[in-house]
Protein backbone atom coordinates (compact mmCIF):
# COMPACT_ATOMS: atom_id res chain seq x y z
CA UNK A 1 0.00 0.00 0.00
CA UNK A 2 1.15 3.56 -0.96
CA UNK A 3 0.83 6.58 0.56
CA UNK A 4 -2.12 9.16 -0.97
CA UNK A 5 -0.34 12.21 -2.27
CA UNK A 6 -1.82 15.69 -0.88
CA UNK A 7 -4.32 15.86 -4.48
CA UNK A 8 -5.70 12.26 -3.26
CA UNK A 9 -6.23 13.74 0.38
CA UNK A 10 -7.87 17.09 -0.97
CA UNK A 11 -9.97 15.39 -3.35
CA UNK A 12 -11.12 13.03 0.18
CA UNK A 13 -12.16 15.88 1.95
CA UNK A 14 -14.17 17.65 -1.25
CA UNK A 15 -16.01 14.12 -1.38
CA UNK A 16 -16.46 14.04 2.46
CA UNK A 17 -18.47 16.97 1.98
CA UNK A 18 -20.76 15.58 0.05
CA UNK A 19 -20.31 11.85 1.59
CA UNK A 20 -21.57 13.57 4.85
CA UNK A 21 -24.41 15.08 3.47
CA UNK A 22 -25.70 11.64 1.99
CA UNK A 23 -24.60 9.53 4.71
CA UNK A 24 -26.45 11.75 7.24
CA UNK A 25 -29.67 11.94 5.16
CA UNK A 26 -29.73 8.17 4.55
CA UNK A 27 -29.85 8.37 8.08
CA UNK A 28 -31.90 11.05 9.87
CA UNK A 29 -34.09 10.60 6.61
CA UNK A 30 -34.52 14.96 6.90
CA UNK A 31 -33.37 17.54 4.11
CA UNK A 32 -30.40 18.78 6.62
CA UNK A 33 -29.37 15.77 8.09
CA UNK A 34 -27.01 16.23 11.34
CA UNK A 35 -26.85 20.12 10.51
CA UNK A 36 -24.67 21.88 8.43
CA UNK A 37 -21.55 21.75 10.37
CA UNK A 38 -21.92 18.03 12.02
CA UNK A 39 -22.53 17.14 8.23
CA UNK A 40 -19.15 18.71 7.36
CA UNK A 41 -17.47 17.02 10.55
CA UNK A 42 -18.95 13.87 9.41
CA UNK A 43 -17.93 13.70 6.09
CA UNK A 44 -14.14 14.92 6.80
CA UNK A 45 -13.92 12.04 8.87
CA UNK A 46 -15.68 9.30 7.11
CA UNK A 47 -13.37 10.23 3.43
CA UNK A 48 -10.66 10.14 5.43
CA UNK A 49 -11.55 6.76 7.12
CA UNK A 50 -13.34 5.61 3.72
CA UNK A 51 -10.26 6.61 1.36
CA UNK A 52 -7.80 4.94 3.60
CA UNK A 53 -10.14 1.77 3.80
CA UNK A 54 -10.89 1.57 0.80
CA UNK A 55 -6.79 1.96 -0.43
CA UNK A 56 -6.12 -0.01 2.00
CA UNK A 57 -8.67 -3.16 1.17
CA UNK A 58 -7.56 -2.04 -2.35
CA UNK A 59 -11.62 -1.76 -3.36
CA UNK A 60 -12.53 -0.75 -6.32
CA UNK A 61 -9.32 -0.05 -7.82
CA UNK A 62 -10.35 0.40 -11.30
CA UNK A 63 -12.43 4.13 -10.66
CA UNK A 64 -9.32 6.04 -9.40
CA UNK A 65 -9.11 6.73 -13.15
CA UNK A 66 -11.31 10.05 -13.03
CA UNK A 67 -9.44 12.61 -10.63
CA UNK A 68 -13.16 12.67 -8.21
CA UNK A 69 -14.18 9.32 -8.63
CA UNK A 70 -16.92 7.27 -7.82
CA UNK A 71 -14.66 5.19 -5.54
CA UNK A 72 -14.10 8.09 -3.73
CA UNK A 73 -18.06 9.32 -3.09
CA UNK A 74 -18.18 5.56 -2.69
CA UNK A 75 -15.41 5.35 -0.06
CA UNK A 76 -17.00 8.68 1.89
CA UNK A 77 -20.42 7.20 2.08
CA UNK A 78 -19.38 4.16 3.58
CA UNK A 79 -16.53 5.90 5.94
CA UNK A 80 -19.60 8.35 7.11
CA UNK A 81 -21.43 5.42 8.04
CA UNK A 82 -18.99 3.37 9.98
CA UNK A 83 -18.13 6.60 12.12
CA UNK A 84 -22.04 7.06 12.89
CA UNK A 85 -22.17 3.06 13.33
CA UNK A 86 -19.22 3.87 15.83
CA UNK A 87 -21.28 6.87 17.54
CA UNK A 88 -24.16 4.73 17.92
CA UNK A 89 -22.26 1.76 18.93
CA UNK A 90 -20.61 4.13 21.77
CA UNK A 91 -23.82 5.81 22.84
CA UNK A 92 -25.71 2.35 23.21
CA UNK A 93 -23.04 0.57 25.30
CA UNK A 94 -21.05 2.90 27.33
CA UNK A 95 -23.96 5.34 28.67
Amino acid sequence: MTMPTVAQMIVWIVVGLIGGGLASRLITWDREGFGSFRNLGLGLVGALIGGALFRWLDLLPGLDKVSISLRDVVAAVAGSLLVLLAIWLYRRYVK
